[in-house]
């Protein structure tokens, strides 16, 4: 359960992505790594460790082996989850305040309604020494989205359709209510010039179930991979390889930001830990593999005909193996040899997703990694009910599945031979 314990610590406070970000930050620091600046030049050896950041949201961290590295073992999870984000001029007065929030990423709307909620992210205030962002929590009880009652809405359980224009406006108080910006700058210690402010339910993470079987929390997808990704990087045993944890921002909404997945952020890490090590990045690359990390659906208990019949993940199963002939998932023969190799070395059970032939599935981050950085790669996740809804549910057991394979990934002697096969140690 310690590790349990520690995922819920992380969900319980990873308000906003920026949260997030900052927590993974701060593990990293506590196991000695060293902040690197986009805009310094890198001083950087055999034996370090480092990390960098970008937009506050983003992050990629690395160590290098003492010996001539063999090449990249690189993971990439996110760290945005769909969610209401805080409009400009957001205070709505009237006979009763409300604040003004627009949907982020496509979502299950009606979890969100008649329960408590709160703002969280991060503010840009203007101080002595310029402008700073600043992350804020109103960690309390703050908002709530009142459904309308069935006598006015006869319709509400024949399939309503909502409108975000009306129907998920936040009521903040009456119309006597506090200055919400001015409690914002309070808690950020300056003039507002800018902001990214998101809503989260209150509701804490849970371990449920006649066995605690079930973990349910907001954000599973996909903070649980990022947890456990970076648990799995920092466990890891070291090996020839220079072992590559990515934390991107804006999957949720097609990865193509500053900070998202298809931005220069990971190609521009790899480019100058070669420049700087003097290292061919082609050949460096060729010896590499990244796994995508984004958790998969679960077949559902009430409707599991909605999942391929062959592959029909359950919670509790093990890693999932996310594939589609389609190149949604980058999972090919290749990388699902390679990763099931890796698992069955650490004793990890391994399941496979595909969709029903009739359903178009999401997509994730792995495809558009590769459009920067080329290398073999494998979409994996843990198998969760309820995905984008405010609150999901998730396998106590995969949990630890996750960490133990993302450590045995991270802890491989992968090398590549000259006929192009490859050898998992």
């Amino acid at each position: 359960m310690d590790r349990v314990n520690g995922l819920r610590s992380f969900l319980d406070k990873a308000h906003s992505v920026y949260h997030a970000a900052a927590l993974i930050k701060e593990e990293l620091e506590r196991a000695g790594y060293c902040r690197l600046q986009e805009g310094n030049d890198w001083q950087i050896k055999a034996g370090g460790k480092y990390y960098l950041m970008r937009n506050d949201s983003s992050l990629v961290a690395f160590r290098l082996p003492e010996g001539a590295p063999k090449g990249f073992l690189i993971s990439a999870s996110h760290t945005d989850r769909p969610c209401f984000k805080v409009k400009e001029n957001a205070v709505l007065k009237g006979q009763y305040t409300r604040l003004a929030v627009e949907r982020y990423g496509g979502m299950l709307i009606a979890p969100w309604l008649d329960r408590p909620l709160s703002v969280a992210g991060r503010v840009l205030v203007e101080t002595e020494d310029g402008i700073q962002s600043r992350l804020v929590d109103i960690d309390r009880d703050l908002l709530l989205m009142p459904n309308v009652a069935i006598h006015m809405n006869r319709n509400a359980n024949d399939g309503y359709k909502w409108n975000p224009a009306t129907d998920t406006i936040p009521l903040l108080g009456d119309k006597e209510t506090a200055d919400f910006w001015q409690a914002v700058e309070t808690l950020a210690g300056g003039r507002i010039l800018g902001h990214d402010l998101y809503l989260y339910v209150r509701q804490p993470s849970s371990v449920w179930g006649m066995n605690g079987e079930f973990i349910s929390a907001q954000a599973l997808d996909d903070l649980q991979c990022v947890w456990g990704c970076a648990q799995g990087f920092l466990q890891a045993k070291e090996t020839g390889n220079i072992p590559v944890l990515c934390v991107f921002d804006n999957e949720e909404v097609g990865s193509s930001s500053y900070q998202g997945a298809g931005s220069d952020l990971l190609e521009s890490a790899v480019s100058r830990i070669c420049a700087v090590l003097g290292l061919d990045k082609s050949r460096q690359l060729a010896g590499s593999f990244l796994v995508s990390a984004d958790n998969a659906h679960a077949q559902h208990p009430n409707h599991p005909e909605y999942a391929d019949p062959a592959n029909a993940p359950v919670m509790n199963g093990g890693v999932v193996v996310k594939f589609n002939a389609n190149q949604r998932y980058t999972t090919d023969g290749l990388s699902a040899a390679i990763f099931r190799k890796i698992c069955e070395k650490a004793n990890v059970p391994v399941q496979t997703y595909c969709n029903r032939a009739d359903i178009a599935g999401g997509s994730t981050l792995g495809n558009v990694s590769l459009s920067q950085v080329a290398v073999p790669s494998v979409d994996i996740g843990l198998a969760q009910l309820a995905m984008h809804s405010c609150y999901e549910t998730a396998g106590v057991k995969d949990v630890g599945y996750l960490v133990d394979a993302m450590a045995a990934y991270y802890g491989a002697e992968l090398t590549t031979a000259k006929d192009g096969s490859f050898s998992v140690k």
